[in-house]
């Protein structure tokens, strides 16, 4: 069985094309207002079976991680997807309060139309019918939630000398195009952890779960292939 574990202002939605490919697979819908990656964790962990296959896209991926720290037994293959292990860089607070106060300021639809755009690669913001759709998930979770991912992702650690620590076959995968975070970044980080494959996906940004949805199923569909010692 897949965890899917969502990212910034998503819910299970961002997963919706996966979870139909896979139907016995879940996704978490939220963390709820949980401020710090260890509780993200720990509510994922209650949804989970004693053993599964785990999925984390974007900030979902550094959550992915803390599961993966707190309870390295129970994930039989791990991916990480269009995601960072690098700690807070110097202009991110700034440019994460810049979005706030957007929200604050403005309303939170204009936060989301301000940070939804970006995430999704150019040739793909044509495609109406998937931007209502993101950008109606991410109009869900309101400010309050914003804040609370902002919080943990600004005061996160890096997670660079863990990596060589993971163990199971682990899946990096990312979209092309990805503005937020490149495929050279990925690359780095998946060339440090012992028994990962690494994916480029064509054609798509960070938003990869719908941009490219038959071509991240079948990398899943190898990954799920990728024998484990489990």
């Amino acid at each position: 069985m897949i965890l899917f574990l969502p990212g910034l202002i998503c819910d299970s939605r961002i997963f919706a094309p996966q979870l139909k490919a896979f139907p016995d697979s879940q996704a978490v819908n939220g963390y709820g207002l949980a401020d710090n990656f260890e509780d993200m964790a720990h509510v994922a962990l209650e949804q989970a079976p004693d053993q599964f296959d785990l999925f984390g896209h974007s900030m979902g991926a550094r959550v992915a991680l803390e599961i993966y720290r707190l309870a390295p037994e129970r994930v039989r293959r791990l991916a990480l997807v269009s995601t960072g292990v690098h700690p807070v860089k110097e202009d991110e607070p700034a440019k994460r309060a810049a979005l706030q106060r957007i929200g604050r300021e403005q309303g939170f639809p204009a936060l989301v139309d301000q940070w939804l755009p970006p995430m999704i690669a150019e040739p793909n913001r044509s495609n109406t019918k998937m931007v209502e759709e993101l950008r109606n998930m991410c109009l869900d979770q309101g400010q309050n939630v914003f804040d609370a991912h902002v919080h943990a992702l600004l005061n996160r650690e890096g997670r660079e000398d863990f990596l060589p620590k993971i163990s199971c076959p682990t899946l990096v995968m990312v979209g092309a195009l990805d503005a937020w975070s490149s495929a050279a970044q990925h690359e780095a980080f998946a060339k440090a952890i012992p028994n990962a494959e690494f994916v480029i996906i064509p054609g798509a940004g960070h938003m990869i779960l719908h941009e490219a949805p038959e071509a991240v199923n079948t990398a899943i569909q190898n990954w799920l292939a990728m024998p484990t010692s489990t």
